[in-house]
């Protein structure tokens, strides 16, 4: 994902998304969120896993 796609993302992403910007697979993604090592924070929702975008964007150096 490009900077500009990062910083435009809503407060929250789906997995799949916040597994793209870090260039995890979908299998690893997931397995990390369900054993609590994702390496930011992920909300359960239901069934949804949810990433806080200021984290994710965080973790990437993309905010001060």
């Amino acid at each position: 994902m490009s900077r500009e796609e990062l910083l435009a993302l809503p407060a929250a992403v789906d997995l799949e998304t916040a597994n793209r910007a870090l260039g995890l697979g979908r299998s690893k993604g997931y397995a990390l969120a369900k054993r609590g090592e994702y390496p930011c924070r992920v909300l359960r929702l239901g069934n949804a896993y949810r990433v806080v975008t200021a984290e994710l964007q965080a973790l990437l150096g993309l905010v001060a």
